[in-house]
């Protein structure tokens, strides 16, 4: 009898140590979307050009519309880090909850983070799903992004909650009254017309969605 109880905690001993499980810390459940070698993970959607140089993805719009490089994956709830650099003097933008019209990059669902380096075109508000502009960052921060520089994007999506810090400044903290799309990819995005050209390195997430 002895035995078979000896037995008996020896076998719960290691599922009680795996619920004991430390949670893990802020950041260690963070991953890489782009990989600094290759497209891994991502689809280009239209005709545009993007590159990888140096662990950097470099965006080149070479024909009139508008193209963007999708991740494979669907996001509803995340966090989202990365870096972007202007080069051209198109703007651009970091899309989620996004799709696309069948075998065009025409958008039918999303809203974006918006990108552009010019002075007072609102980078950090929000723009999209046919409503146009959603919300701005307030008027003494317009001036927070950087041109010719690398600039840090920190994005949070959360039910109808959308955040951006640019920099490390506040841009953007909206709670979303009629939101029209809730699971979709994340995309960045290349002007039209010829003048896309951006950089974006060091991008990573964290899923927030409940599983």
């Amino acid at each position: 009898m002895r035995n078979a109880i000896c037995v008996l905690i020896a076998l719960a001993l290691p599922c009680a140590a795996q619920n004991n499980q430390k949670p893990k810390l802020p950041g260690e459940d963070w991953i890489q979307l782009f990989n600094g070698k290759d497209l891994t993970g991502w689809v280009n959607v239209g005709q545009e050009k993007w590159n990888v140089e140096n662990g950097e993805l470099h965006g080149i719009a070479i024909s009139k519309a508008y193209g963007y490089l999708m991740t494979e994956k669907h996001y509803k709830d995340f966090q989202l880090s990365l870096k972007f650099k202007c080069e051209g003097d198109g703007n651009s933008g970091v899309f989620f909850h996004t799709a696309f019209k069948s075998g065009t990059p025409d958008v039918s669902q999303g809203l974006q983070f918006e990108v552009d380096c010019s002075m007072m075109k609102h980078t950090g508000g929000i723009y999209g799903d046919g409503r146009g502009w959603v919300v701005w960052p307030a008027p003494e921060n317009e001036s927070v992004v950087r041109r010719g520089e690398w600039n840090e994007y920190l994005l949070k999506v959360e039910g109808n909650r959308y955040v951006s810090r640019l920099n490390g400044v506040l841009m953007v903290d909206y709670t979303d009254p009629s939101p029209k799309s809730f699971d979709g990819g994340i995309a960045l995005q290349l002007h039209s017309g010829g003048r896309g050209d951006m950089r974006f390195k060091e991008i990573w997430l964290r899923d927030l969605t409940k599983r």
